[in-house]
């Protein structure tokens, strides 16, 4: 029964890496640069919606839209700085100033902060469902419901819509995109604007889950968000919640046979099994069948 438990826990905490996940290979398949100030963005949202639910009240939509709209606009400004100015540079400079970037954001919060863990209210309650002996608590089935409908929605976006369809082929190729009249820089500034959302709502979600926040979450999250997007090749985005929802179930399935010492190390563990026999990540690119 403990491991069934800790299974639904997996599944719970998998679906917030899930959501981490899709952001973050949102940003590095449609601007073609990684990023590794995203753990930290991650961090921002869940102080936002901190600071959201001590002077608004414990409102889950308001902490919601908060959380998204402070931390998208803060993907504005990465773009601005880290990204647009060094798309024709090499990599590295790019990458060595989201570094920066994410030195700096938890920096900030950690004086704003005094680098003191900050409860978050229960506000789903501390009640849970029964099914049989099993027991989900309410704010497990919230998370995981938010995470299935964003993700339903980013799908709807990205398939449906004129700007998500834009998005998609500047994804797959820049320049036959810009050849097409497809403005790039505006395409990946998007890109940066929804990813980065995505993630302030993981943050959200991860301090209600946990009820509490800690400038210095982002680091490991990041760790996970890039584990979970090489196993989707940094460019396939349902691969990579796959991936997320698979470190969260290993993370509380090891916690119920090693302890809670070994959770972060499983999804390194992971990042490394997957780096070594798949380095390419499950999704192969599509080959063309020759012509007879």
């Amino acid at each position: 029964m403990y491991f069934l438990e800790q299974l639904i826990n997996g599944i719970c905490q998998g679906s917030i890496y899930a959501l981490v996940a899709i952001g973050y290979t949102m940003i590095v398949g449609i601007i073609g640069l990684v990023s590794f100030c995203y753990g930290e963005t991650v961090m921002l949202g869940a102080f936002v919606s901190y600071m959201a639910f001590t002077y608004l009240g414990d409102h889950i939509l308001i902490a919601f839209l908060v959380s998204f709209l402070g931390t998208a606009v803060l993907g504005i400004a990465i773009h601005k700085i880290c990204y647009e100015p060094f798309f024709e540079s090499p990599r590295h400079i790019s990458l060595t100033c989201t570094i920066g970037a994410g030195i700096l954001i938890k920096s900030a919060i950690q004086i704003v902060t005094k680098s003191e863990t900050k409860a978050i209210p229960q506000i789903f309650g501390s009640g849970y469902l029964s099914l049989g002996q099993i027991r989900i608590g309410y704010v497990q089935l919230a998370i995981i419901s938010i995470v299935i409908v964003l993700s339903i929605g980013l799908s709807f976006f990205l398939n449906r819509t004129r700007t998500g369809i834009m998005l998609k082929a500047v994804s797959q190729d820049k320049k036959a995109a810009a050849l097409l009249g497809v403005n790039v820089s505006s395409a990946t500034l998007i890109g940066n604007f929804v990813g980065c959302g995505l993630g302030g709502v993981a943050g959200m979600l991860y301090s209600v889950y946990y009820g509490a926040f800690q400038a210095t979450m982002g680091g490991a999250i990041g760790m996970k968000a890039f584990s979970s997007s090489v196993l989707g090749g940094l460019h396939d985005i349902a691969v990579s919640a796959l991936g997320g929802l698979g470190i969260g179930v290993l993370e509380n399935i090891g916690i119920s046979l090693a302890g809670t010492g070994y959770r972060d190390l499983i999804a390194f563990i992971f990042l490394i099994l997957v780096l070594i026999f798949m380095p390419s990540g499950l999704s192969m690119p599509t080959r063309r069948r020759k012509k007879k």
